[in-house]
């Protein structure tokens, strides 16, 4: 009998490098399909220090798709009536409104990254995560089937073997480098320091963004006197981007920019950071992946690069465990960098904006007052709110006369013969979803072939929708829809069906190419710019 090499044993179908919030959310969604996920993280303990703390409504809607969204801050369940007034800011400017495009409230809440982090991992151990702290990884290597993962760890060195590695490492990220996937953009123009402390009067603290002839500050003052505070020094980056943040340059950086003493002790977690605006060339190499700050990095206005890496992990879950699985059609884990990488770029050009509308001076103070009289315009707000909440983000799914198709569907409240429910909760386990809202036998035929890997649910709405049936990608994006008393579409919900889903089990599934070094998983521009196209498309999909 000719022998036959069988493929060495792996650690972990998936190695997430990276134990942030972004990775323990990603390690959440791969193992809510059984993939056996291992997270590396640096870092011996979880740190208390939450660098974002606001979640836009874009990434609530997607945590309410997987039960969610009261975890990262109780008492904020989704479905509220829609909120007047939601402000905001855009470069510092207050003028801003969520509340006109938001389609699903709440529009956004307050959870400090920590809080989300620590429960995203514990959702992630419960279903089965491995997590390894003290971990530190100073090398990947590919092979054909799977990566090698050189980690140090209590003073020596391992070798860990995956079939697949995410890297979710931050901005300075290992897999990225050692991955050779290039991260560019725009230098660093600013200097910007952060940090928590204890106000000695925080109630004479000047809360939250405050403009001066020297720059910046924002105070986020808590209870007790407890307080998260930045300065944004508009002369020049750093000297010395990684020298230690002592407190007295702190303060002197404070008091500076204000202009006036300000009484504190007791400092933590002080840091440097800049508006460096950086993004990864490619979101995959082969056999290595990567989300959140190890894809994009920006300068920290509005906390859209948390809200982004969030988005990314779900995004990307279902897909890469669709390829562990073995059931992906072809070509569905590339669609990862062509619809993110996109949205990732437009969030960095619109900070790039705002740190421009942030520089001290007369000229700037012009285009200030210019840009605020623009932004009470609705057209002009609804076009930032979308941007900044995430709420105008859609993608290319190949169909482009199809209205709904490629836009987030918003909650409705549904009957259905095992009792009312809400159309979030039927993605709570992170399959995708064809609803049938219109009980329509047609469509139900069609699908019969992905009964397995597709839920099929008929329902009826709790108020007058625009559809008859709509299938749901496990992310909550409509991947099709059939318009209210249209005829049926039995081709084009299999085309879509067989896209996102493989194909139907009459057929035998074609087994998913393995990618070597020659196969790096570029994604061809024509699918990028369409991807591009439509995200900056603002329409509001309804139901």
């Amino acid at each position: 009998m000719p022998y036959r090499e069988e493929p060495a044993p792996v650690d972990a179908d998936v190695m997430i490098v990276g134990g942030g919030p972004v990775g323990m959310l990603l390690a959440g969604e791969l193992t809510l399909y059984g993939v056996r996920t291992t997270v590396l993280e640096r870092e011996p303990h979880p740190s208390d220090e939450s660098k974002a703390g606001t979640l836009h409504a874009r990434t609530a809607q997607t945590l309410h798709r997987r039960g969610l969204l009261e975890a990262v801050q109780p008492g904020h369940a989704a479905g509220r009536a829609p909120q007047p007034y939601v402000p905001f800011h855009f470069g510092g400017l207050p003028s801003l409104d969520l509340a006109p495009v938001v389609a699903e409230f709440p529009a956004m809440i307050g959870s400090p990254q920590a809080y989300a982090e620590d429960v995203f991992a514990h959702r992630a151990v419960r279903q089965g995560a491995s997590v390894v702290r003290g971990a530190e990884v100073t090398g990947i290597e590919e092979d054909e089937d799977h990566v090698r993962v050189t980690v140090r760890q209590d003073g020596g060195e391992r070798v860990w073997r995956a079939r697949w590695v995410v890297g979710c490492d931050g901005a300075r990220s290992a897999v990225r480098r050692t991955a050779g996937i290039a991260f560019t953009g725009t230098l660093p123009t600013i200097s910007c320091l952060m940090g928590e402390v204890r106000l000695a009067d925080p109630g004479g603290a000047p809360r939250g963004w405050n403009r001066t002839e020297h720059g910046w500050t924002i105070f986020w003052v808590g209870p007790g006197g407890r307080s998260r505070v930045g300065t944004y020094d508009f002369r020049g980056p750093h000297p010395d981007r990684n020298s230690p943040v002592t407190f007295e340059e702190f303060r002197s950086e404070v008091e500076r920019i204000t202009g006036h003493p300000v009484e504190m002790d007791a400092p933590r977690h002080l840091s440097r950071f800049s508006d460096a605006a950086l993004q990864a060339e490619r979101y995959r190499a082969g056999r290595v992946l990567l989300a959140g700050d190890s894809a994009h990095v920006h300068f920290p206005a509005g906390g859209q690069g948390l809200n982004t890496g969030l988005q990314d992990a779900v995004n990307l879950g279902w897909k890469l465990a669709a390829e562990v699985r073995g059931d992906a059609p072809p070509g569905l884990l590339d669609t990862y960098h062509s619809e993110r990488h996109p949205v990732a770029a437009r969030v960095l050009e619109n900070v790039r904006a705002q740190v421009a509308l942030m520089r001290p001076g007369p000229v700037t103070d012009a285009l200030r007052t210019l840009f605020a009289d623009l932004m009470t315009v609705p057209e002009v707000n609804a076009y930032l709110a979308g941007m900044v909440s995430g709420e105008d983000i859609a993608y290319d799914v190949g169909r482009p006369a199809d209205r709904l198709a490629g836009r987030f569907v918003p909650e409705v409240a549904l009957k259905t013969d095992r009792g009312a429910t809400g159309l979030a909760a039927l993605l709570h386990a992170g399959r995708p979803v064809l609803l049938d809202l219109a009980d329509r036998a047609d469509t139900r035929r069609a699908a019969a072939g992905w009964t397995g890997r597709v839920d099929v649910v008929t329902a009826r709405a709790g108020e007058q929708l625009t559809v008859d049936a709509v299938l749901l990608r496990p992310d909550g994006y409509a991947a099709w829809s059939l318009p209210a008393g249209a005829a049926a579409d039995a081709d084009g919900l299999r085309r879509a069906l067989r896209r996102w889903f493989g194909a139907p089990a009459a057929e035998p599934a074609t087994a998913p190419a393995r990618p070597g070094r020659a196969e790096r998983g570029e994604v061809g521009s024509a699918e990028a710019d369409a991807a591009a196209a439509a995200a900056d498309d603002t329409g509001r999909p309804r139901l």
